[in-house]
């Protein structure tokens, strides 16, 4: 039997002494575990927890000849939930090496979980068997053969709402799913009950152990290709997999590893992507499809700027395994991502990581090989340069493993860029410069014995001169002439910069050539300022006390009050008068400027306040918040009547604030006091964010603090205006806004971006367009990622005021600029925005669709190249765009409002927007994904009955179906383009010649635009006037009789008599001038006399023909040449 509790320890044998120091008897501290005291037991705990850990052996031999000794200390040990004796009860069953132990402790951890009353109490059970499972191999055999009824209970766990539990369960189920036997017995399971659960569980988790525990389950399962099927949901079909909203709706594995990819966490990051990288192993052309319409690759790029080596490694795997897809490409996620790969490749050269470098480089080298060649991935120079950088680097690499693939890559990138002539030169003149170091190339080795070789390093480099003088530099001047370049001089400049170092010799002969050139002057002025332009208050108790003391003993004139601020009380004495006189003196201040009453001058004040504050961190001191706040209030209403604070007084501030808990106790909702803290950059870095944050918490500022500041009123446009100013005199605060937008709850966000379209609707202001641009992306990541796993995203009114500031910012951009990575990665992401959309998200659609048509014509041909690229790849974009389309004629025409309408006013932007990707593609013969279908009928019968405000763009798109003859791939325009649907047939020859116009239809279209022409809308006219110009050259090539018909119709002359307004110029309008162009040109005589002719010739002899007009001047200059040919 066991030795009764309360026998000394020497009664116990000698045998049960541990070897320790202090010594120990086992048995002792078997009895203590069992009777004592709570502090006794710990201790015995404690003791036998250090037993096992350095005397092992004699623990075990004392213990394993008495089954029913072990069989009580195993269940006394079961019966405590500390820590301590959990670690002892592994370490014990592990060190007995006996399964009829581990079998006793799982009988006893059924009956803990079934008698528990609470899911919380069964924690400690499910952390012990996560223990023995990750001690003893053969713990999860033993659990799934014997006691499988166990798996019921980790199921019920992972419902509950305790995510301690959930990563307890989830940490092992992981280890017995890393069980062949788990992976046989538990398969049904896991399809029928566990798989929805856990994915569940690992989307919504929080805390980062139940996120890790989540992902190393996810990685034990993703190893078995069943597993990897359930979780991909992989039983659909062909035209489902096609489907990007079933993809997202049928897989939400991609979501959520998406969502862990947005942490800042580089730890869940590169498990996430490791995770992603295990799925695709399976099958890359199965399961990528999801992952791309999920968009993960961006995210993947974007992690790429980290300095994990582990996550750059998964990440490279990743994109590696994606670039065997066709669609990785064909969405433009390589526009996207290629700077992030770039300058990650950058980052990669400075670790000493060959692995690494080699992944790198096969990623970069697959990309471009794989790259379609309509979409250019380097028409941004300053990308192209580092590229080309890294790509020498990696050459001269000492490691021949990486010399190999850099040597690939640069194979493949000069087959991806074999147009850019400027980037070839810079690239070989870098070449022949690295060279001249090099004694190997100074001769040609291959040249025969005792002659003469032609191909030497300094001929190769005269050449590269001569090329430069003949070629480069001409063309480059020709193009400055007519436009000022700063990307193009850099690269430019830069070539010609290594050329003085290639051929030293020439240098004098050369730079005077350069001297001579004419242009020179003004592009290289014209170039260095470019480059510098881009270089109420509630009185506290505290406050009442203080007041109703002091207040009755201020006996001082003005100036005695002011120089009381600046005494320092005497050092330790206990007479605390003079600082409640200056406090009280500082609220009564405070009180008598929010009601406007200045009785002291602002400068005078201002000082002393400063000298209060400054003697008061002197002294140690620091006031009561109310009168902080007071003395802040104080100081920003008299700032601007003296000069600004000393840097002594601002440090004095800033540390008298970093002791407040809050700043929130200072804090008056005042635009001074906000000017106050915006105003210097030593507040506004520390307290700036907090004190907007305030600001726009402050809700509809019902209680007024000042009356001079317009408080009191809940208008929320006040609340902008007051802001405004302080906006324009720092528009770095702009960032601050911006992050607050990020960081802030929805109704906060809401009115910093209020603010912010309200400031950039009243101040063009390019340089804080650019700040702001480069901040969006972020942003709109955020909302969208944050709100797809929990409320629609379209509920999230941010959205729309976020596009609507989006296209604000483009609007302001001046002139042509070519696209950088920044746009094409907010043009994908609004692209893919509005394919989520319904054709009713007015709101969402109307500023998006906006963005996507500026972003295609305020750009340079190769950049709108790969924007139409990437707007042809996204096929729910289009999907959306026939929706839209198609409303003109589903909804009802209403009545001719005084304003247009949000429903019109997206119908504008739709075909605008198709219309320009109509002419793009077939200009560019850009790849179609999706093509969009439009009954002719409909079209036309828009023009001719709906109103005039969305006719304009209707009849733009026309034009442009009209001059691609009804070919388009993008568009198909018909009768009846329903699928399956049977084409009606002509009926005559003259029907066959204009098919598919129909003769009455073209009729019906002329009339229309002849009644269209009488309203004398200026916009109308020239959008109809084009219109019949299209029309009739159509007609001339598909039938010549009915274009002279239409072009001779006499009600044309009246209609061109109807544009003349009258005046002494009237003649001299382009719209007048263009249809009359058209008439002759169709030789309608009984339209157009000679007597008109003249009319037109005389009015342009009593103007000044250079100073018409440029729109005037071109149709006047097509006029006369009409007339000539006459």
């Amino acid at each position: 039997p066991l030795p009764r509790a309360g026998i000394p320890c020497g009664e116990h044998g000698a045998r049960w002494a541990l070897p320790l120091h202090p010594s120990l008897c086992l048995a002792c501290a078997v009895e203590t575990l069992s009777d004592g005291s709570l502090v006794r037991r710990r201790h015995a705990l404690c003791r036998l927890r250090d037993a096992l850990a350095r005397q092992a052996l004699p623990v075990v031999q004392l213990l394993a000849p008495d089954e029913r000794l072990c069989r009580h200390l195993i269940g006394t040990l079961l019966g405590k939930s500390f820590a301590v004796a959990l670690c002892i009860l592994v370490r014990l069953v592990v060190e007995l090496k006996s399964e009829q132990y581990l079998c006793c402790i799982l009988d006893e951890s059924q009956k803990e979980l079934c008698k528990a009353t609470t899911m919380r109490g069964s924690l400690p059970t499910f952390t012990l068997l996560g223990k023995l499972a990750d001690a003893i191999p053969s713990f999860a055999d033993i659990l799934l053969v014997e006691h499988s009824n166990l798996v019921d209970h980790l199921l019920m766990g992972l419902t509950y709402p305790n995510e301690g539990i959930k990563a307890a369960v989830c940490y092992l189920y992981g280890k017995l799913y890393s069980s062949p036997v788990g992976i046989e017995r538990l398969s049904a399971h896991f399809q029928e009950r566990l798989c929805g659960l856990f994915l569940n569980t690992l989307g919504h988790a929080q805390t980062k152990e139940l996120q890790v525990n989540c992902l190393g389950l996810l990685k034990e399962l993703l190893k078995c290709d069943h597993f990897v099927s359930i979780l991909m949901n992989d039983s659909k079909t062909g035209e489902e997999s096609e489907n990007p909203d079933f993809l997202e709706r049928e897989n939400p594995l991609p979501l959520v590893l998406k969502k862990l990819l947005l942490t800042r966490d580089e730890m869940l990051q590169a498990a996430s992507s490791h995770c992603v990288a295990a799925v695709l192993v399976h099958s890359p052309s199965r399961y990528a499809p999801a992952f791309i319409h999920a968009d993960v690759p961006e995210f993947l790029f974007e992690c790429l700027s980290c300095n994990s080596e582990i996550l750059i490694w998964s990440v490279y795997c990743c994109l590696l395994l994606l670039t065997e897809e066709h669609l990785f490409f064909s969405k433009c996620h390589t526009v996207y991502g290629i700077e992030s790969l770039v300058r990650s490749l950058q980052d990669v050269l400075q670790l000493n990581n060959v692995e690494l470098h080699k992944q790198g480089l096969q990623l970069f080298t697959e990309i471009l090989k794989r790259q379609p060649v309509e979409i250019k991935l380097f028409t941004n120079r300053g990308v192209c340069i580092e590229a080309i950088d890294v790509l020498m680097e990696m050459v001269n690499c000492p490691v021949l493993e990486v010399v190999v693939e850099a040597v690939r890559a640069v194979a493949a990138f000069l087959s991806e860029e074999d147009s850019s002539l400027l980037w070839y030169v810079l690239c070989v003149c870098r070449l022949a410069v690295e060279f001249q170091s090099d004694f190997m190339a100074q001769e040609n080795a291959f040249t025969a014995p005792n002659s003469e070789s032609k191909d030497t390093l300094n001929n190769f480099s005269e050449f590269l001169l001569r090329i430069c003088d003949s070629l480069c530099i001409p063309v480059v001047t020709k193009y400055l002439e007519r436009a000022v370049s700063p990307s193009m001089m850099e690269v430019f400049l830069s070539a010609l910069n290594t050329l003085f170092t290639v051929v030293p010799n020439m240098r004098k002969k050369f730079s005077k050539k350069l001297g001579m050139g004419v242009v020179w002057d003004h592009v290289l002025c014209t170039f260095l300022t470019s480059c510098l332009l881009i270089l109420v208050l509630f009185l506290e108790q505290e406050m009442s006390e203080l007041l109703q003391k002091s207040l009755p003993q201020l006996n001082y004139t003005i100036a005695e009050s002011l120089l009381l601020l600046a005494e320092t009380p005497e050092p330790f004495s206990l007479d605390q008068s003079l600082c409640s006189h200056q406090h009280c003196f500082i609220l009564l201040l405070y009180f008598a400027y929010t009601v406007g009453d200045r009785f002291v001058p602002d400068a005078e004040l201002f000082l002393a306040i400063r000298n209060f504050l400054l003697s008061a961190q002197d002294h140690g001191d620091c006031p009561p918040p109310y009168i902080l706040r007071a003395a802040l209030y104080l100081l920003a209403a008299c700032q601007d009547k003296d000069k600004a604070l000393d840097m002594r007084s601002l440090c004095a501030i800033r540390r008298i604030l970093d002791n407040l808990p809050d700043l929130s106790l200072v804090y008056v909702h005042c635009p001074l006091l906000l000017k106050f803290f915006l105003h210097y950059p030593e507040l506004m870095g520390r307290f700036g964010r907090q004190v907007l944050q305030l600001w726009f918490s402050w809700g509809d500022c019902k209680q007024p603090e000042t009356e001079e500041a317009g408080f009191g009123v809940s208008d929320q446009l006040n609340s902008v205006n007051l802001v405004l100013p302080i906006l324009k005199s720092n528009s770095s605060i702009l960032l601050i806004l911006l992050d607050l937008v990020c960081s802030s709850s929805v109704e906060v966000a809401w009115k910093v971006l209020m603010t912010l379209r309200t400031f950039l609707e009243r101040n063009e202001d390019v340089l804080v367009c650019d700040l702001l641009r480069s901040q969006f992306l972020q942003i709109l990541q955020q909302l969208l990622v944050e709100t797809k796993l929990s409320v629609p995203f379209l509920a999230n009114r941010n959205l729309p005021v976020l596009l609507t500031l989006l296209f604000l910012v483009q609007l302001r951009s001046k002139g042509v600029r070519e696209l950088d990575s920044t746009d094409f990665k907010l043009l994908h992401q609004v692209s893919n925005l509005c394919g989520k959309c319904r054709p009713t998200d007015t709101d969402l659609l109307q500023p998006s669709l906006n963005f996507l048509y500026w972003s295609l014509h305020q750009t340079t041909p190769c950049s709108q190249q790969r924007a139409v690229a990437v707007l042809l790849s996204d096929v729910p974009l289009l999907e959306l765009l026939q929706k839209i389309l198609e409303c003109t004629w589903l909804r009802s025409p209403p009545s001719e409002p005084t304003y247009l309408s949000s429903e019109d006013a997206l119908l504008c932007s739709g075909w605008l927007l198709v219309a320009s990707l109509l002419l793009y593609q077939h200009r560019y013969n850009t790849e179609v994904h999706q093509t969009l279908s439009l009954d002719l009928t409909e079209v036309l019968n828009a023009v001719i009955f709906r109103k005039k405000k969305p006719i304009l763009l209707i009849m733009q798109f026309l034009r442009a179906v009209l001059q691609q003859n009804f070919s388009s791939l993008l568009v198909i325009v018909g009768h009846n383009t329903a699928p399956g649907a049977t084409q009606p047939q002509p009926s005559s020859l003259q029907d066959a010649a204009l098919h598919p116009l129909a003769p009455h239809q073209v009729f019906s279209l002329v009339v229309s635009l002849q009644n269209l022409l009488v309203h004398k809308d200026l916009l109308l006219s020239q959008a109809v006037v084009a219109c019949l110009e299209t029309l009739v050259e159509y007609l001339y090539v598909k039938n010549q009789d009915v274009a002279l018909h239409v072009a001779s119709q006499p009600w044309h002359r009246f209609l061109l008599f109807t544009l003349l307004d009258g005046s002494q110029k009237s003649f001299l309008q382009p719209e007048v001038l263009r249809l009359m162009t058209l008439f002759l040109r169709y030789q309608s005589s009984n339209i157009i006399s000679q007597k008109e002719i003249s009319q037109v010739l005389q009015q342009a002899t009593e103007v000044n023909l250079a100073e018409l007009p440029e729109a005037t001047a071109r149709a006047f200059h097509l006029f006369l040449c009409q007339v000539r040919e006459q």
